[in-house]
């Protein structure tokens, strides 16, 4: 059946989902909302959208609508996804999930309440070189994984505007690109749950003349109830980063895997030697995130309205990532590891 999506936002990712829907066969982008006219009706003229809307209750109200993607600022996600779920209508929210996991957990029990489907966009889980990864995790070829090591890292550039309010955005490059990092990790672990956090989060990096309040700089180790342990770096306008946007390191009891660049070293039995295994994938010339990633994150999620199927991210693997990006701000606050 053709599925009837509206998005809320028209920045920047809106526009990527905006086209992923574009790129995909049997969709109908039917409407938008934006509190600028102008910006809607640009957005509305380049993807064909017939119906704008001020609010996300004047669009609900008019119905029509099969799925919403949520794409405005952090502030009004948990309004927003919430009014759209008490409608029956599922919904794709983009990360962070929420402000809070106070505000993620309202969200998951509205889904659970009024059976509508509640997707988070980590989009990373779509990756094929991050999947690949995921693979060689689950057949056992690292054995058991003791540590990651992950970044979400932006080198000598950061954003602007609401971005860097924490009225706003609910907190800076943690938030931001951190969850990146955070959220690749849990995946290629299998979703284990938080045990204890611990950061260390500042603001160094600012442009001078940048009215920022919220941080730039951010270290997180996490623990999880599989025994493993995670390493992240998080930051904006940094002078360098290990590896691009969610590149993973994965240390195992049998050897070394990461993504991008993708491959494995196995250790020989004697442990004193390796065996390098190539992944197949080259490196990346294009955009890191191009926008295959996001149309098969679309794709999945449109299957998912289609077919009633509970999407994986869904609520409950946002919820946790929000507990982990809270504890982490209170753990810098205190100068305490936080029990989970």
């Amino acid at each position: 059946m053709g599925v009837k999506i509206a998005f809320t936002g028209t920045g920047y990712i809106a526009q990527i989902h905006a086209r992923a829907v574009q790129n995909l066969p049997g969709i109908e982008p039917v409407a938008v909302v934006n509190h600028r006219p102008d910006s809607m009706a640009t957005f509305a003229a380049e993807f064909g959208i017939p119906r704008r809307y001020a609010t996300v209750e004047a669009l609900l109200r008019d119905g029509g609508v099969d799925a919403l993607s949520v794409n405005t600022p952090n502030y009004l996600h948990a309004s927003q996804t919430i009014a759209a779920l008490e409608a029956g209508v599922p919904v794709m929210v983009e990360k962070p999930m929420a402000m809070n996991a106070e505000e993620a957990g309202a969200m998951m029990a509205a889904s659970e309440r009024t059976g509508a489907l509640l997707m988070v966009a980590h989009c990373w889980r779509f990756d094929p070189e991050v999947l690949w990864l995921r693979e060689q995790v689950t057949a056992g070829r690292l054995g058991r994984i003791v540590r990651t090591k992950g970044y979400g890292v932006h080198v000598r550039w950061g954003p602007s505007g609401w971005f860097t309010q924490q009225r706003y955005a609910g907190g800076g490059a943690i938030a931001d690109v951190g969850i990146h990092a955070l959220d690749t990790a849990r995946f290629l672990l299998g979703d284990p749950q938080p045990v204890s956090v611990y950061a260390r989060i500042g603001t160094h990096y600012t442009p001078t003349g940048t009215d920022y309040d919220v941080d730039d700089t951010g270290i997180i180790i996490v623990n999880w109830n599989n025994d493993a342990s995670s390493y992240l770096e998080a930051g904006w306008w940094q002078p360098h980063a290990d590896g691009p946007l969610a590149s993973t390191q994965i240390y195992g009891t049998r050897g070394f895997g990461q993504v991008f660049p993708t491959y494995l070293d196995l250790m020989s039995e004697d442990r004193t030697a390796s065996r390098r295994i190539e992944s197949g994938f080259s490196l990346r010339r294009e955009p890191h995130t191009p926008q295959r990633l996001y149309d098969t994150q679309m794709a999945y999620f449109l299957d998912c309205v289609r077919s009633g199927q509970t999407p994986k991210p869904g609520g409950w693997e946002g919820w946790v990532n929000m507990r982990v990006v809270d504890a982490a701000y209170e753990s810098a606050r205190t100068g305490q590891m936080i029990a989970l």
